[in-house]
């Protein structure tokens, strides 16, 4: 069961005691940036915050898509079932990623928490209206739609004509992007997903994915560390990504 905070749907804090959505460290990250305070107060009555433990589902493909969410803290796994029962995982949303904001009748992924995660949760019906009502808002959502289109169709060209050491060092550094962006910056990766998740989003084995980190690390590439991989020759990676 989703874990939600406060005694109602109308106190989005995020563990703090005051502040608000106008105080939420993750606002500027995320659409709600094109919100003035006074839309940040329509829009935090509409919200309800969510915990999940590692593992925990938010969703799952097949559900009625009844709710958007915006990640403020973790990592989410977006996974696909295959009609041959293959599972490939379409990609991770992190800290300032809204989910749902297509709106389909139902959701076409399962959204899993890597690791301790939070969220605002809107109704789908109720966060349509508010989009509707602010232009500027819908704007910041196109934005966010190309952003995330164009994630797909890097994560294309990735399946489709990469070696699979060229995928692991696309992969690695994406994810530097991804980091970067939401003002998280170190030569050390965090890889909240594991290697079989990492090998599901690239189309590979866990064997190949485990056999090629490993040699990187010998080659001194990088250097495999708890939780992640630092990256100690970025140049060399960039070079193999853009073979």
């Amino acid at each position: 069961m989703l874990s939600v905070t406060g005694p109602s749907a109308h106190s989005c804090l995020h563990d703090r005691t005051d502040g608000g959505c106008a105080a939420c460290k993750v606002r500027l990250l995320s659409v709600c940036a094109a919100l003035t305070g006074e839309e940040l107060d329509d829009l935090e009555a509409l919200s309800q915050p969510l915990h999940l433990a590692p593992h925990q589902a938010l969703f799952r493909q097949g559900d009625p898509a009844d709710a958007v969410y915006n990640v403020t803290e973790g990592t989410v796994r977006l996974s696909r079932l295959l009609p041959d029962g293959r599972r490939h995982v379409m990609g991770f949303a992190m800290v300032g990623d809204f989910l749902g904001l297509a709106l389909p009748e139902r959701y076409t992924v399962t959204a899993e928490a890597l690791g301790p995660t939070t969220l605002c949760r809107f109704d789908k019906r109720a966060f349509a209206g508010l989009v509707a009502a602010k232009p500027h808002l819908l704007q910041r959502l196109h934005e966010r739609a190309g952003y995330e289109l164009n994630l797909a169709q890097d994560h294309m060209t990735l399946l489709s004509r990469r070696s699979a050491e060229e995928k692991v060092a696309s992969f690695l550094l994406a994810l530097r992007e991804r980091y970067a962006r939401i003002g998280q910056t170190s030569v050390t990766l965090a890889l909240p997903m594991g290697r079989q998740d990492i090998a599901d989003h690239l189309g590979l084995t866990i064997e190949t994915v485990s056999r090629l980190l490993t040699r990187l690390d010998r080659e001194k590439a990088l250097l495999i560390v708890p939780g992640g991989v630092r990256l100690v020759d970025a140049g060399r990676l960039e070079r193999l990504a853009a073979a």
